[in-house]
């Protein structure tokens, strides 16, 4: 069995045997009566799509890794109405698309749909391995694709519209927002050999993924943005932020249900949560909401006072295979008229740890992980 890792995090790619015929893995909650293993993929019913139906007043919307240099993604999005949002607003939280082109043509789609169009980058948007020679590094590709929304009009700034404070945040992960106990006495690959931002992002000077050079960096980088920051807070009674990386470990399902059990190790930051809780505070509030990407886990929690959501379009094989749907419900109405959407649903993991309280001190694989590791 050849193990391939594919270019994100919350999965990988297995080829078994001489078919060499790849599957999705995601982890699966062995708690969800509901939920069983089929084929490797998951037999559930689909998310249902938001409640509000065609209202007077603000909607708007949410949806994350795109994923655009897929065909299959780029139709979808070009199937989009053109008629149903043209006066709402979507949060798009990153990995829209790996080659600049391919971005470009799906903000242009998506801003000629909704009337606002909001964005922040996530890891694919930085990659350079297709066009390594058109950018110095990463950063200077970063540069470009906020220099191509301005052109399109695609906002990348803070907003306050008809009262409802939109802050798009920065960030970056680092392997120390992992404080879970790791998984011994199996052999799991490095970092290096699964997540291809070590290989396919271009870092200046000093910077790399290992350490906080970069998730600090990231996150000084909405200093910009302070005093429009501070008048949000100042004047509006509700508030979105939204990135593309993970605030919480909490919001990533232990590492003995994953079939990468490193995963923690490259999916969010504390200087993001900490930016997070200077915005909304941690009272319990309705008020309060944050916006997040990158691991292909639906997810809609209260964690402290504020509701955290995820709501990926993820790959073609992930929808295929009904790990996440996405065809029927996305992009989810998370606001409409001067009121927050009902909880997304189902989102199995989110939903399990509603009931549930994590166990990270269980260090014993899952039974669908157990069978892909062999002890030392």
């Amino acid at each position: 069995m050849v193990a391939t890792f594919a270019p994100f995090c919350s999965n990988f790619t297995l080829k078994l045997g001489r078919s060499n015929r790849p599957l999705i893995l995601t982890a699966l909650c062995k708690n969800q009566r509901s939920a069983k293993l089929k084929c490797f993929g998951v037999a559930r019913p689909q998310i249902l799509p938001s409640a509000f139906g065609e209202v007077d007043g603000l909607r708007v919307f949410v949806l994350s890794d795109l994923h655009t240099d897929y065909e299959e993604n780029m139709n979808w999005i070009d199937s989009l109405s053109s008629v149903k949002y043209r006066d709402d607003v979507l949060l798009v939280a990153g990995d829209v698309a790996e080659t600049i082109s391919n971005f470009v043509s799906t903000m242009a789609l998506l801003k000629d749909r909704f009337e606002r169009v909001f964005f922040v980058p996530g890891n694919h948007d930085l990659w350079c391995r297709q066009e390594g020679d058109n950018y110095l590094d990463s950063l200077d590709k970063m540069s470009k694709l906020l220099d191509a929304c301005r052109g399109l009009g695609v906002d990348t700034n803070p907003a306050i519209l008809n009262g409802l404070g939109i802050i798009p945040l920065l960030s970056w992960y680092h392997e120390s927002f992992d404080r879970e106990v790791d998984i011994q006495d199996i052999r799991i690959p490095s970092l290096e050999m699964v997540c291809k931002d070590f290989h396919a992002c271009k870092w200046p000077g000093d910077f790399s993924n290992e350490g906080t050079s970069l998730a600090s960096f990231f996150d000084a980088m909405n200093e910009k943005n302070h005093i429009m920051v501070e008048k949000i807070k100042r004047t509006c009674s509700q508030i979105i932020t939204f990135s593309h990386f993970v605030p919480r470990l909490e919001l990533c399902p232990e590492k003995r249900m994953l079939f990468y059990p490193k995963l923690p190790k490259i999916i969010g930051s504390d200087y993001l949560e900490n930016r997070i809780r200077s915005i909304h505070g941690s009272k319990e509030t309705i008020s309060a909401c944050h916006v997040f990407g990158h691991t292909h886990f639906c997810w809609d929690h209260v964690l402290d006072g504020i509701r955290y959501v995820q709501a990926p379009l993820a790959y073609p094989i992930e929808r295929k295979r009904r790990m996440n749907g996405g065809e029927n419900w996305l992009p989810f109405c998370i606001y409409s008229n001067g009121r927050f959407a009902h909880k997304l649903t189902p989102c199995y993991w989110s939903d399990h740890y509603a009931a549930n309280p994590r166990s990270p001190h269980d260090t014993q694989l899952a039974p669908w992980v157990a069978k892909f590791y062999k002890r030392k």
